[in-house]
């Protein structure tokens, strides 16, 4: 009989499934949460973007009624919803001294974004969001 008992043992031990859920779950949380983090970040950049134009656009306009460049790179730089302020990059062309009426002016933006999801940075690059906008000046 104990021959019997250890078989009968070895298969209730081979058909023992308590641990398998856990073992898939931890397998599969690290795969989950670079994917959730990985969409914040594609997020992160859309959002940017679209904000960084808003914010050219204004700025631009402000150029076209005559405003100098240190005041439209103040009010870029104020409000930019961006993480450093004073890494946000502006250029404005042409110089102040040289624009008169009937020219055109144009304002770009651009900010190199940081990722949040951990890894991916040192795989890619920050992306360098950039917007520009063109305006004539009244």
């Amino acid at each position: 009989m104990r021959k019997a008992d250890a078989a009968f043992a070895c298969r209730n031990l081979l058909k023992n499934e308590k641990g398998q859920s856990l073992t898939e779950f931890a397998l599969l949380v690290p795969l989950l949460l670079l994917i959730v983090c990985g969409m914040l970040d594609v997020g992160r950049v859309v959002f940017t973007y679209l904000q960084m134009n808003l914010v050219a656009q204004e700025a631009v306009r402000l150029g076209g009624l005559g405003k100098g460049d240190a005041d439209i790179t103040a009010f870029s730089r104020a409000n930019a919803q961006v993480d450093n302020r004073n890494a946000l990059q502006v250029t404005i062309s042409p110089a102040q001294s040289t624009r008169k009426s009937g020219d055109y002016v144009k304002v770009t933006l651009q900010y190199s974004l940081p990722y949040i999801t951990p890894l991916i940075g040192s795989v890619l690059p920050k992306p360098l969001i950039s917007a520009d906008s063109t305006i004539r000046v009244e």
